[in-house]
């Protein structure tokens, strides 16, 4: 490999590419610092332009409240947010997935979906289990409220459905109203 080689695959020229493409990549564990990160990286590019920005998921899901600065933020900025699901798009990935308008969710064509209820590390004294418990229960009426919003779905079939681990194929999000269409290459995005 050439130094020139070297130096255009290198982190720096990979993100520099990404950014003037508006282009995000949430690969990962949704937690905190990754929500930082994606976070300023949405509000750098709202400042650069008012241009679309797609932002492709492929996450395991993660941290409730990370997922929430994350989906919250997308709503906030000013340009288009598009975004791509692929490989799996599972629980708070979802969450955040949903933050785009059903026109602009799209994904490959071997994602997979899933919803479920949160769930939490409780422990602690009995009062801090049943303050915990609590919180988990109105977490997962939010939850269930924002997926029927977004999905179009009865707000009771969506307390049934989050109830267990309810996986689907793209074919079954696009039916549930998660994604609104599965694309195989880029030209087929709009």
């Amino acid at each position: 490999m050439t130094k020139e080689t070297e130096n255009n695959s290198s982190p720096e020229m990979i993100s520099d590419k990404l950014f003037k493409s508006r282009t995000l990549m949430i690969c990962e564990e949704i937690n905190q610092k990754m929500a930082r990160r994606v976070c300023l990286e949405l509000l750098a590019l709202a400042a650069d332009s008012d241009d679309d920005i797609t932002l492709f998921i492929n996450s395991q899901g993660g941290h409730v409240e990370a997922g929430d600065s994350i989906h919250d933020m997308i709503r906030f900025i000013k340009p288009r947010v598009k975004v791509v699901g692929t490989g799996w798009v599972a629980s708070a990935g979802t969450h955040i997935f949903l933050a785009a308008d059903k026109e602009d969710r799209y994904c490959l064509p071997n994602t997979r979906f899933l919803i479920h209820q949160p769930s939490g590390g409780v422990g602690g004294q009995a009062s801090d289990v049943a303050i915990q418990a609590e919180q988990i229960i109105k977490m997962r009426e939010r939850l269930a409220q924002i997926i029927a919003a977004q999905t179009g779905q009865p707000i009771d079939r969506v307390r049934k459905d989050i109830e267990r681990d309810n996986w689907m194929s793209a074919e079954e999000a696009i039916d549930y109203g998660i994604c609104g269409q599965k694309v195989a290459h880029v030209s087929e995005m709009q």
